[in-house]
């Protein structure tokens, strides 16, 4: 009983803790406890620091501590890019598409009725004759709107939203004689330019090579994307000096003038414009 009450007093007995200056000994302030207040004190500090720990341990720092939490992350970022790539390869298959149709519209061959059409589309796929049909005009409209364009696009200058084919300098593609002039009517969808032999030909303006290739009836044949929804087509050329997806400056030589092809009846250049899906006459936007 002694030894409780002597623990006891010892828990209850008033200390007085005095702070004063030390240079004057004034009393600055004073703090009266107990051992049991003290201890009460500490314990709650102590439980505070405790559940706070634990909180880090478990919850903050589970990223770090815990190898479940980085195989988590690990998969779903594995995940996404899963997603992300077959989302890409199915992009690029829509785009060889695209740019393939476009190249057989363009060289005037029918377009391959086993080609898998784009989900963007609901293009069905017609014989060509000698005249535009709707469907191309429309394939082509679709192709030259999609993502495509606006990665092969190459800024220029456009005053507004609208698209002006006139704001934009063409480049003349060389220097020559017309000597049959724009005429769909009869199927003549630009014009012929006749120059000497070996006169290098140069694009109209900055843009990518959508179609290098040969054909029967227009030779070595050449297609430029350019901003804007337009493309330049240069045919019967003797050699070709760009590749598909090569981008070209305005007034870079591309090919040289030739008289390959069946339509052909001498050297000289058929140039077209295409804009929008659309010929125009490049005599209103080239100075020939």
């Amino acid at each position: 009983m002694a030894a409780r009450k002597t623990f006891s007093n010892w828990l209850t007995n008033k200390y007085l803790l005095i702070i004063r200056n030390e240079e004057n000994f004034a009393e600055k302030t004073t703090f009266s406890f107990n051992y049991a207040r003290l201890f009460l004190l500490l314990a709650g500090v102590g439980l505070l620091l405790l559940s706070l720990a634990v909180y880090l341990v478990t919850v903050a720092l589970e990223q770090w501590l815990d190898p479940r939490h980085a195989q988590m992350e690990a998969n779903r970022q594995v995940l996404e890019l899963s997603m992300t790539i077959d989302s890409l390869e199915q992009e690029v298959n829509n785009k060889d598409i695209y740019i393939e149709n476009v190249r057989r519209i363009i060289a005037g061959e029918e377009i391959d009725q086993n080609m898998e059409s784009s989900p963007e589309s609901d293009l069905q796929p017609a014989e060509l004759t000698g005249s535009i049909q709707p469907v191309d005009s429309q394939f082509r409209a679709e192709f030259e709107g999609s993502e495509l364009a606006e990665i092969t696009a190459l800024p220029i200058a456009v005053s507004s939203n609208v698209y002006e084919l006139r704001d934009v300098y063409l480049f003349s593609p060389l220097d020559g004689i017309i000597t049959d002039g724009f005429n769909p009517k009869e199927d003549h969808f630009g014009v012929d330019i006749v120059a000497p032999e070996n006169e290098p030909v140069r694009s109209v303006g900055d843009g990518v090579v959508i179609m290098s290739s040969w054909t029967l009836d227009g030779g070595y044949i050449l297609a430029i994307q350019h901003p804007g929804n337009l493309i330049s087509v240069y045919k019967h050329n003797s050699e070709l000096f760009k590749n598909v997806g090569n981008f070209v400056a305005a007034g870079e030589v591309v090919a040289t003038i030739g008289n390959t092809g069946e339509l052909t009846s001498g050297p000289h250049l058929h140039l077209e414009l295409w804009h929008n899906g659309n010929p125009v006459n490049p005599q209103e936007y080239i100075a020939l």
